[in-house]
This record gives C-alpha cells, sequence and structure tokens, in this order.
C-alpha cells in the first residue's frame, strides 16, 4: 500500500488552509519502459475531504497530474482540534484514507 499522505491544517481567522502531500506514481499511460513496452495507466481519480463528516472539498483527477501530487486548499466551518479526513480511489480499485488534526 502506499505511503501515508502528509496533512498539515491550520486555522487563522476561521479560515483552515489545508495542505496534502499524496505519495503516487500517478502514470500516464503514455510514457514507454526500457523495453519499449507502454506502461499502464495507473492515476488517482476521485479524492474527498471530510471534516465532522461532512464534505469540504472534493476533486477528480486524471492521467495529467503528476507525480506524488501536492494539494491546498482553504475552507471555513471548522475549528482547531477538529480531524480534517481526506480519501483518495485510482483507477486500479486501491484507496487510501489519512487524518490530519487542525492546529
Amino acid at each position: 500500500m502506499a505511503d501515508p499522505m502528509r496533512i498539515r491544517a491550520t486555522e487563522k481567522d476561521g479560515e483552515i488552509d489545508v495542505k496534502v502531500l499524496m505519495k503516487h506514481d500517478m502514470e500516464s499511460g503514455q510514457r514507454k519502459d526500457a523495453a519499449g513496452a507502454i506502461i499502464p495507466a495507473w492515476h488517482i481519480t476521485n479524492l474527498v475531504a471530510t471534516v465532522n463528516g461532512k464534505q469540504v472539498f472534493a476533486a477528480q483527477f486524471g492521467p495529467a497530474i503528476s507525480k506524488d501530487p501536492f494539494l491546498n486548499f482553504k475552507f471555513k466551518g471548522a475549528a482547531k482540534g477538529d480531524e480534517v479526513v481526506v480519501s483518495w480511489e485510482d483507477n486500479k480499485g486501491d484507496k487510501r484514507t489519512d487524518k490530519g488534526k487542525i492546529s
């Protein structure tokens, strides 16, 4: 399974700033290996972030996103100590969920 996501969430003046670093190879399906064979597409397709059971961010990714994607988003309606839960799923059905506390 992939390495854990690195999630940093900070609150300032009622706004939560979330930074997420995801470990994933994100293959486009257009590169070739040393033998000339096409490397199959393998990338995150869906990502959702929730706080206290409420969705605060959602995204759909495609093959054009780079390896180990970094994501930054902001939202309102949470407080220090709340937990941000980030989940993704890739085109092979692999899933990952990690959590980070708002500081």
